[in-house]
């Protein structure tokens, strides 16, 4: 077979031509707009399907070099570190806090559950930890970015078992928080549906802000210092704790330091928009890249292992929401909306959890405490704890 391949730079222009294509696919299309699926995603995996394609007919198959790939994933995950406030988490209060715990509790239990059922099939339990908290809590991002850590480990096409179970939780999380949500209001009489329904549709896409040039540079700067230190980072706790970390779990950590001395120097203003905007540009390049790398012909084998895995997910978020999350946040409207939320972005990501709770709230009214929690766990807190339980996690099973 005909192997043809693609160096760094034609696989950022293959990326980026696959972003273009995913958003034009998911502006005319309203079922990919209504699951939030990232434009990413789809023209990711339009070409992954292409690739497999060829590969089944005998034709050829189309390899990439994945280095800039990898810088644009470290890139990205440091800009996450750069989210991460202490003060703002300590005076967010016992809520946030409590909300916080929880989804480190699912995280924990979504590995478990994962790796439990893979093993009990026989499987390579590291595929467990593909179909838990990397791509249920993580999203495809995470998935994409973690993936090849499995498949060094020992998983073979640990990569397309992670972002094809991120496709299905992006699906179910977006299909389930509004149902369930509305079953709690219902059922515990938390309020009157209203008479007319009311929009307060933002596409988080097109947020707009003032700046200025020397933001972006001071931003970017900023990135560099903490990705070039935190390589060491990363190396050093590979040597105390004996297991491979993923490659940005120095930078991000670094990333922490410096924007909470920043906050609490208080010398200079944080450029915190602009090193979001970037870090929204390093995902969505990142993904079109790692996505259209995908081998979807590696999930032949595991096809039944899967399915039986994601449908225990499913069980476990939907239990534990309805059990445990609604009654401890208080069992009110606010609890029901953040309910709605939590599944949203602990089996796709945070934009599925915005629009769960923006689709409750037209029906039942707003909650202002859901809209303030949930984007502030699930958006800035989740993926620097999720980041080190999963890299723990891959130590001890490896």
């Amino acid at each position: 077979m005909r192997e043809i391949q693609l160096n760094m730079y034609h696989a950022l222009a293959l990326g980026a031509v696959m972003y273009w294509l995913g958003a034009a696919l998911t502006r005319k299309l309203p079922a990919l707009r209504r699951f939030c699926v990232p434009a990413p995603l789809v023209g990711g995996l339009c070409f992954a399907l292409f690739n497999t394609l060829l590969y089944a007919s005998g034709l050829a198959v189309i390899t990439f070099d994945e280095t800039l790939e990898t810088v644009f994933m470290i890139l990205f995950f440091t800009t996450v570190g750069f989210t991460v406030s202490i003060p703002m988490l300590v005076k967010s209060g016992r809520s946030v806090m409590l909300l916080l715990a929880l989804s480190i509790v699912i995280i924990l239990l979504q590995n478990a559950v994962g790796s439990g059922v893979m093993a009990l099939m026989g499987k390579n339990p590291l595929y467990g930890l593909g179909c838990g908290s990397i791509s249920m809590i993580g999203g495809p991002g995470t998935a994409a970015a973690i993936g090849p850590d499995l498949d060094a480990a020992g998983a073979v096409g640990g990569t397309t078992v992670a972002v094809a179970a991120a496709t299905f939780g992006l699906i179910f999380g977006s299909v389930l928080g509004g149902p369930i949500a509305r079953h709690l209001i219902v059922k515990n009489h938390l309020r009157e549906e209203l008479p007319e329904s009311r929009e307060h549709e933002e596409d988080a896409d097109d947020a707009h802000f003032t700046t200025h040039s020397n933001r972006f540079v001071l931003g970017f700067l900023m990135l560099a210092f903490c990705v070039g230190l935190g390589s060491y980072v990363t190396t050093g706790l590979t040597k105390l704790c004996g297991f491979n970390f993923p490659a940005y779990i120095g930078p991000m950590l670094v990333a922490v330091a410096v924007r909470n001395l920043i906050d609490h120097t208080g010398r200079i203003e944080f450029p915190a928009a602009e090193i979001t905007t970037m870090g929204n540009m390093f995902l969505a390049i990142f993904l079109s890249m790692a996505l259209s790398g995908l081998r979807l012909w590696q999930l032949v084998d595991l096809a039944l292992p899967m399915l039986v895995c994601l449908a225990a997910e499913v069980l476990l978020m939907v239990f534990f929401s309805i059990l445990v999350l609604f009654p401890l946040m208080g069992r009110n409207y606010d609890a029901a909306m953040i309910t709605a939320g939590f599944i949203g972005f602990g089996m796709g990501a945070t934009s599925n959890a915005m629009a769960n709770m923006q689709a409750v709230a037209r029906r039942y009214g707003p909650s202002p405490s859901a809209y303030f929690m949930i984007p502030m766990v699930g958006g800035l807190f989740n993926d620097f704890f999720n980041a080190a339980i999963i890299a723990l996690s891959i130590g001890l099973l490896s």
